[in-house]
């Protein structure tokens, strides 16, 4: 069994830290997340059925998780539930926690999992998803990071399927305009004024 968790970790561990990061921003918070993901996965291990989608199941344990680090550095006992969730993340980054606020860093980790998300590092794309709606970033993270299917998704953060879906085609969208207008370099061409213009 003991095997089977550590392969769960390393197999799903960079999933799980990219879908924290979505949610609460690069730095401690979504490394509290991470870790407090897997502290409850491995409670929960033996006792999960063996035909559990396991990536899947991490993802919805990071969403609680992640609420969870919200809920203690804001130190209000916020509902449980999926719109009383989305709402408590939207009031903690009005006050400037998580996203790209709070005084965080997304490097210098000393931790093993410094290396587990290379492929995206301090990639710019992080600014991009921190700026999406608190709905959009969710729905973009556990669609595309976390690979939940839509009607998960509208379980987990509240509204129906059809808003989940909408609202994560709604934030690739926003995602492609950014890194298209930062990729694509200006267009207009400078011309030096001829004689007969001066």
């Amino acid at each position: 069994m003991r095997a089977a968790f550590d392969g769960a970790v390393v197999r799903h561990g960079p999933t799980v830290l990219r879908v924290c990061r979505a949610v609460l921003g690069p730095g401690p918070d979504a490394d509290d997340a991470w870790s407090e993901t897997f502290l409850s996965a491995l409670r929960a291990w033996p006792d999960l059925p063996e035909e559990t989608n396991v990536e899947a199941w991490l993802v919805r344990v990071a969403h609680r998780r992640a609420v969870d680090v919200v809920r203690r550095s804001s130190r209000s006992a916020a509902p449980a539930g999926g719109a009383d969730e989305v709402a408590l993340l939207e009031e903690w980054e009005g006050r400037g926690r998580g996203r790209s606020g709070g005084g965080r860093s997304g490097g210098g980790r000393s931790d093993d999992r410094a290396d587990d998300d290379d492929e995206l590092g301090d990639h710019p794309i992080w600014g991009a998803v921190a700026a999406l709606p608190t709905r959009q970033r969710l729905c973009v993270a556990y669609r595309y990071l976390g690979g939940l299917p839509y009607a998960e998704i509208a379980a987990l953060i509240g509204g129906g399927e059809a808003a989940a879906r909408r609202a994560a085609a709604d934030g690739v969208a926003a995602l492609r305009r950014t890194v298209s207008e930062q990729t694509v370099p200006d267009q207009t061409v400078q011309t030096t004024p001829t004689m007969e213009e001066t």
